[in-house]
């Protein structure tokens, strides 16, 4: 097998199921603090990887893989992000990246369900509005432009997991920390006057939203996450279809050239690489919206707690977070100094 076709191998490996990817991978031991103790032939497998010793393997958390695994140009126009897995594309900013108001593009965080298009060009792409709607409408990037009002908004997007790396039990998934937000200026347009445009009906429940990226296995017929909201989200004044970010076209891996924006709700609900807006008359039941995906218990449970399925409901209002971004972890500081960080809600 190609190198390559391995790296993808293994960190599809460790997206899917961290703890038994450490286990079987690095003969690593997972411990109650959330982090695992590497066996002798683990770090020697993984140091062999890196190219160096490990000193500090016994503060790695479970699901982490190596940086020298990944492809050199996964985070083109990124800077000093960590990248937690390249295939799909997901990587977090240090806190210390975050101390700005607005997050620079550079060390906005990514998160990628499937693979990107190449061609992300603003030329001739186009958005299509359907479903129950009383004019079908497909639109490009510069009738958004001159039909509607252009708004430039600081909103902040969140990954639903942001936090997984701590949970314990542990979660499968990506194992984010802290970084997986970002607070970055969005220009676009409402969505709210895009949906009035087509003219909503009145048996709309649902949004469905469907991107141009593409399903990791390479079949055309799957769709690698397809999520969307109830019709009273999208009709608020702060859902934006964006083309910018931070005064400029909005980067490949955030979506380029057209994305949703959808402040305060799970970053999944923001569509990247956005093709089509579907409006239904039920929730929607796309890649991603059924089972426990992007859900949660609709009761307070304990930490390992079995729940039926049907107890899961599907995530909404994220919750209050907050954030020390200055000084950076294990600074050396006097005995005063400046403290400074975010908090945010949903």
């Amino acid at each position: 097998m190609a190198d390559n076709d391995t790296t993808k191998d293994v960190n599809s490996f460790f997206a899917a199921d961290p703890e038994k990817a450490d286990r079987e991978f690095f003969g690593r031991v997972p411990n109650p603090d959330r982090r695992g103790f590497l066996k002798r032939t683990g770090l020697a497998t993984m140091a062999a990887m890196v190219g160096t010793s490990i000193p500090f393997h016994r503060n790695m958390p479970i699901g982490f893989v190596p940086a020298a695994m990944a492809s050199e140009d996964v985070l083109v126009g990124k800077d000093g992000l960590t990248l937690l897995n390249d295939r799909p594309v997901n990587a977090e900013t240090p806190p210390e990246l975050l101390d700005d108001a607005i997050t620079p593009t550079s060390r906005h965080f990514v998160r990628n369900n499937g693979i990107p298009p190449e061609n992300t060009d603003a030329e001739g792409w186009e958005l299509t509005i359907d479903g129950f709607v009383d004019t079908p409408m497909t639109l490009t990037i510069e009738d958004l432009k001159s039909k509607f009002e252009v708004v430039t908004r600081a909103l902040t997007l969140e990954c639903g997991g942001n936090g997984r790396g701590f949970f314990n039990p542990p979660a499968k998934g990506n194992q984010w920390t802290y970084g997986a937000v970002g607070c970055s200026e969005w220009t676009g347009v409402r969505l709210k006057d895009v949906l009035e445009a087509a003219g909503v009906q009145s048996n709309v429940v649902y949004t469905a939203h469907y991107g141009a990226d593409t399903h990791l296995s390479g079949d055309p017929e799957k769709l690698p996450i397809s999520r969307g909201m109830p019709i009273a989200k999208a009709m608020t004044e702060e859902v934006l279809i964006a083309f910018e970010m931070n005064g400029a076209p909005l980067h490949p891996l955030n979506g380029a050239p057209l994305r949703l924006v959808v402040p305060g709700w799970p970053a999944s609900t923001a569509q990247k690489w956005l093709t089509r807006i579907e409006l239904r008359d039920v929730v929607h039941d796309g890649p991603k919206m059924t089972g426990k995906a992007y859900r949660v218990p609709n009761r307070p449970v304990a930490p390992g707690e079995k729940v039926a399925t049907e107890d899961f409901v599907i995530i909404e209002r994220m919750p209050v977070k907050s954030l020390v971004t200055f000084p950076a972890n294990g600074a050396d500081v006097g005995m005063e100094t400046e403290v400074r960080g975010h908090a945010w809600s949903g």
